[in-house]
């Protein structure tokens, strides 16, 4: 065979590579898409794919790779980027008490919109984390997120003399994301500028994370069927891959769900995520939620009132979330086991489509069998 012949046949079934790689990126979703995008432009180094880390005065840092922010990014559809994060290189104990996350143009480092951000996961590694402190019963019960910040709560802080317990070359997993909803004609060079800040500390008190979130059942049978009938109380998830959960009976819930026009009131029972043995002393809790949503809380549906309530600012004239306010007391509130807890989620969808909605809380309590080890110094 002539070598220009086999020229001609690479380069045909290049094309065809090429315009098959072309149809099979137009049918993924926007999130699988900026998936593709952004290892595509990290991986050949057309833009920058680093994370630039500092770490001094008892605070750590973190640069993001940079992120092209080219279109409209709904909630956790935009460019993101993960890190592993050691916060000392040896095995001292410290205690994280706060989280920050900001926005920044690549090139100038000048300060940028807090609705460039769509959140920022601290993940931890809770076999390493709970066996270093013998406490292997606790693994594998929690999903094992730290915490999560999110348009409009960009920054988080413990009640003071309070914090979570690390050694300090105990790895945590940060993943921080891109967001927006407003700019259709956009193209930006965003970064983003994570902090921990931590202590030595050895009078502080250690607390334990609970993830809870909102969980609605949904057709697995039909799961996008709109519109969804009133009487079987089923949500339509966003998706089936991601967020979806079984109820151990068969039955599927979603964390992410779509959200019809108007206000509606969505809530879910929790008492299963807490697992609270007997009683627990509730100090903080980070919330996450979606545009949209306009207060959540932590309800006791036993003595029929909230624990805490969460209200949320929306932008007036564009989507997105200028503030959520958190939870954090000193003193802290006693949760028991022999009552029922819920979260409930207010909404107003003010725009003329459905959108989608979260509802998570990350809730800290007072941790006393980790406060007996750590004074006994026996990890």
């Amino acid at each position: 065979m002539r070598r220009t012949k086999i020229y001609k046949i690479l380069a045909l079934l290049l094309l065809l590579s090429i315009v098959g790689g072309l149809i099979w990126y137009a049918q993924l979703s926007t999130r699988h898409k900026t998936i593709v995008k952004t290892t595509f432009l990290h991986k050949t180094g057309l833009v920058d794919n680093d994370w630039k880390v500092e770490n001094h005065s008892k605070e750590y840092k973190m640069l993001s790779p940079t992120f092209i922010v080219d279109g409209i990014y709904k909630s956790m559809e935009g460019p993101k980027a993960s890190n592993y994060v050691m916060l000392s290189q040896d095995s001292t104990l410290l205690w994280i008490t706060g989280f920050k996350v900001v926005a920044q143009e690549a090139k100038t480092g000048e300060k940028m919109s807090n609705d460039f951000i769509c959140h920022m996961n601290v993940d931890m590694n809770d076999s390493k984390y709970y066996s270093t402190f013998g406490l292997e019963d606790r693994i594998g019960k929690q999903y094992p997120r730290l915490t999560s910040l999110s348009h409009g709560m960009e920054t988080f802080e413990f009640p003071e003399g309070y914090g979570v317990p690390i050694k300090g070359n105990d790895f945590l997993y940060v993943t921080t994301q891109t967001l927006n909803h407003n700019i259709k004609k956009a193209y930006y060079k965003v970064k983003h500028k994570v902090s921990i800040t931590y202590q030595e500390d050895k009078n502080i008190k250690p607390l334990m994370s609970k993830t809870a979130f909102i969980m609605l059942p949904y057709d697995k049978h039909d799961p996008y069927k709109s519109p969804t009938d009133p009487g079987a109380d089923f949500c339509i998830p966003v998706e089936t891959k991601n967020h979806s959960y079984d109820d151990g009976s068969g039955n599927k819930l979603s964390g992410h769900w779509v959200i019809p026009t108007g206000k509606n009131t969505y809530r879910s029972n929790i008492n299963q995520q807490l697992e609270i043995k007997d009683s627990l002393r509730l100090h903080a809790a980070a919330i996450h939620v979606h545009p949209f949503a306009t207060r959540i809380m932590l309800f006791n549906k036993t003595t029929q009132k909230p624990v805490f309530v969460s209200n949320v600012t929306n932008h007036q004239n564009s989507i997105g979330l200028t503030n959520i306010e958190n939870f954090s007391s000193k003193e802290g509130i006693w949760l028991y086991e022999n009552q029922e807890y819920e979260i409930v989620l207010d909404v107003n969808n003010t725009s003329k489509e459905n959108q989608d909605m979260m509802g998570s809380m990350f809730l800290f309590f007072y941790d006393k069998e980790m406060e007996a080890i750590v004074n006994a110094k026996v990890y």
